[in-house]
């Protein structure tokens, strides 16, 4: 069976003010999908049944479910290899010349997912660092089980046949039973914390570099441009942003200028954009 319109209004409604995300009509049989498997977790007999139950009687943690379901996780090691390949080309010297007092990087995966993105960085910087120099990732997501997942390290042999060299798999990687797990040398430069882009952004230090690839596409203009400035705030004056392919500040928000780095492009502070809090806003 398929979702009744009432049934996909309550669910859009649901992501839309918890995550911003945007349903559109059309996409009922992709909901339905979603959510059987989680209808069965709770003992609902179909997912009809499952909605119109959370509808009487409210439940933060079936709704945060939902959410985690509804959540695009699609992502591999490396991915579209054109950022990483800038990074190491591009973004790397500039920012080894730039940061030589404190021999420090500080990079931001916005949507980590289940980890491949933010320990792909990771081995990124251990492999073009000068030596002495250190360097640390954080992985942010709102899904409660993707993070929860990236933070253990385990892949199984599928995942990292997706995108992962196999001699970075040896030099990176241990075994553990049927899966494999990442190395403290690259864990312990690396963290993970549940975080929704739409939301207030918690204290932080500054970032050198946000990847932000594959979210905004999922945001109405509005959630998009608001997003945009917050990571303003955290971005260096002289940071880089990465989007994805598919993505532009372009007509959102003209603090930031498209820059060329190596085949790809990235977005950087319009020169003479405003100071302070919102400089790049």
């Amino acid at each position: 069976m398929t979702l009744s319109q009432a049934e996909f209004a309550f669910v859009s409604q649901l992501v839309r003010r918890e995550a911003s995300i945007v349903l559109a009509p059309g996409k009922e049989y992709l909901v339905e999908a979603r959510l059987i498997p989680v209808a069965r977790s709770v003992g609902a007999p179909n997912v009809s049944e499952f909605l119109a139950d959370l509808q009487r009687r409210p439940n933060p943690q079936n709704q945060r479910k939902i959410i985690d379901a509804l959540t695009t996780n699609e992502t591999s090691w490396f991915r579209d290899r054109e950022p990483f390949s800038a990074l190491t080309d591009v973004v790397l010297p500039e920012l080894v010349k730039s940061r030589s007092a404190t021999r420090k990087i500080r990079i931001w995966s916005a949507a980590s997912s289940s980890g491949q993105e933010a320990y792909s960085l990771a081995i990124t910087l251990q492999e073009n660092l000068p030596p002495g120099w250190s360097y640390e990732i954080m992985g942010t997501d709102i899904s409660t089980e993707m993070v929860k997942r990236a933070e253990t390290g385990e892949y199984s042999q599928v995942e990292v046949n997706r995108g992962l060299p196999a001699q970075q798999l040896v030099q990176y990687f241990e075994r553990a039973g049927a899966h494999w797990r990442i190395s403290q040398q690259l864990r312990r430069n690396v963290s993970f914390k549940l975080m929704n882009l739409t939301a207030p952004f918690p204290a932080m230090q500054p970032f050198d570099v946000i990847f932000l690839r594959n979210v905004l596409i999922y945001f109405d203009v509005a959630t998009k441009r608001s997003v945009l400035q917050n990571m303003a705030k955290v971005l260096r004056p002289d940071g880089w942003l990465f989007l994805g392919a598919a993505e532009t500040t372009i007509g959102i928000d003209d603090n930031y200028e498209r820059v060329a780095a190596g085949r790809t492009s990235a977005y950087r502070a319009r020169t003479g954009a405003p100071a302070g809090a919102a400089r790049r806003g």
